[in-house]
């Protein structure tokens, strides 16, 4: 799923409100530029959370384990209608979302020397269906149960995406 258009993202300030626009790269280039983001949690009904790992192709952050999608709303997109948007184009699949909490961060990336600098809204899902991962945004998927995630995000931290390494314990505290 390679993108043929520009993708612009909405610049933010650190309070959410929108000011301005700027093309996806750019705004990760030279430190960053604060944006407006999303991150999707999705829990089937054994209390197990999806994950992804993130595709080789992938502009940053690429090969770590994440939350089951993430991505960026465009101008004069609702967050809710973009996380579902991306839900599908990333996994093939649509579920009832409810946004749960919003936090700022920022991560650089070594390898790309990009920097995320974020106002991500965190989204829990509820699912028990089968993905259809799309090859250009994840490698593989798994289930996992937040007791076992929790471990392994102690003694392996390196392979997490940063966001996720923030996200995840509060989402696990909130939605199980």
């Amino acid at each position: 799923m390679r993108r043929t258009r520009e993708e612009r993202l909405v610049l933010v300030d650190a309070s959410d409100q929108p000011v301005g626009e700027e093309e996806k790269l750019a705004a990760h280039r030279n430190g960053g530029k604060l944006h407006r983001a999303f991150s999707v949690f999705l829990v089937n009904d054994r209390g197990e959370h999806l994950l992804q790992r993130r595709a080789l192709s992938k502009y940053h952050f690429r090969g770590l384990w994440a939350n089951a999608c993430c991505g960026h709303p465009r101008p004069r997109e609702a967050v809710a209608s973009a996380a579902r948007r991306r839900l599908y184009e990333e996994l093939g699949i649509d579920a009832e979302l409810s946004e749960i909490f919003t936090f700022a961060y920022t991560a650089e990336d070594p390898e790309s020397g990009l920097t995320e600098k974020e106002i991500d809204h965190v989204f829990v899902g509820r699912f028990d269906g089968f993905p259809q991962p799309h090859p250009d945004e994840i490698d593989a998927i798994r289930w996992v149960h937040p007791k076992t995630l929790a471990r392994e995000l102690e003694e392996s931290p390196e392979r997490f995406a940063p966001w996720f390494l923030e996200a995840a314990p509060r989402v696990f505290e909130l939605a199980g």
